[in-house]
């Protein structure tokens, strides 16, 4: 898709969603055509010119002001990661260079690599923005041990596993929370990124062979994703749900490092020390049989 229909759709899809009661404007007849705010109330609560609304609105964001982008936001209740996207598509089409850092390419650094092993008592991966897992850590690995076929496999990728493995409904047990979470961080990293063309092959590969991915990618959702839940079938523990935090990793631009834990005492801390003497095992039989593909999940 172009930067002009991503851009027109996500303000349709913004606008649509506030009613003019929620932007503090009168609801004038019952009639009304369109489910959210009309065009011309957008312009109106913007403090800009309905022609040139809907110039914005048709894909045109190339020259618009911050002050601009911002009284949009303001009007169409945009939260903190719909506002960064719409800076982002603005960029975009204007095709101005994103003012960040280069985005990390290449080997992790040993020195990262160690802080990720250093982290014993909690699972933890490293990924960047196409939600490819770079690196884990050896309970980050038996977590997502369905993601690794075999110990030969050293990276993954969370969308293409969700999405197109048959196993994916299954290991995600909230599916409809977790389906909409990793579309909506893809769209993210879209606006953030729309020239990397890894990431555009990947969508390009989910939308034609999921439908699922296609309808949730419709909706234009985007947001932040830097702590929460999250539930896990586990083929051999059971269903464990865990806190995460994600930190972005300022050295390398463009990767995340997400950690999860449980309060101790509680049934999912007990998962995790079952998840442990798991992953011990596996090692074990490892060292025995090096020769050996353990199937795992």
């Amino acid at each position: 898709m172009s930067t002009e229909s991503d851009i027109r759709e996500f303000l349709a899809s913004r606008r649509a969603k506030i009613t003019p009661q929620q932007a503090g404007l009168p609801a004038y007849g019952g009639n009304r055509r369109v489910p959210g705010l009309r065009r011309e109330e957008v312009a109106l609560l913007a403090g800009v010119s309905i022609d040139y609304y809907v110039r914005l609105e048709r894909g045109r964001l190339a020259g618009a002001s911050e002050e601009v982008l911002t009284a949009v936001a303001n009007a169409l209740q945009l939260d903190d990661a719909e506002r960064t996207h719409l800076y982002d598509l603005a960029r975009a089409s204007a095709k101005r260079p994103v003012r960040r850092a280069k985005r990390t390419s290449g080997p992790l650094p040993d020195s990262v690599r160690r802080v990720l092993e250093s982290m014993s008592d909690s699972p933890a991966f490293i990924r960047n923005g196409r939600l490819d897992i770079l690196a884990t850590n050896r309970l980050g690995r038996a977590l997502y041990a369905p993601l690794f076929p075999d110990r030969a496999t050293e990276t993954a990728n969370i969308a293409r596993f969700q999405f197109l493995d048959p196993r994916g409904r299954d290991f995600f047990p909230d599916w409809d929370e977790s389906l909409n979470t990793t579309v909506s961080l893809l769209r993210t990293e879209a606006g953030r990124a729309p020239h990397d063309t890894d990431l555009t092959g990947l969508i390009g590969e989910l939308v034609t062979r999921s439908e699922e991915f296609r309808t949730a990618w419709a909706k234009h959702n985007v947001r932040l994703h830097h702590t929460g839940r999250k539930s896990f079938r586990h083929p051999s523990v059971g269903v464990v749900t865990l806190d995460f935090d994600a930190m972005d990793l300022p050295a390398q631009p463009g990767l995340t490092l997400t950690a999860y834990t449980a309060a101790p005492g509680t049934p999912d801390h007990d998962a995790l020390q079952l998840l442990a003497a798991w992953a011990a095992t596996e090692d074990a039989q490892s060292i025995s049989d090096p020769a050996a593909t353990h199937q795992q999940g």
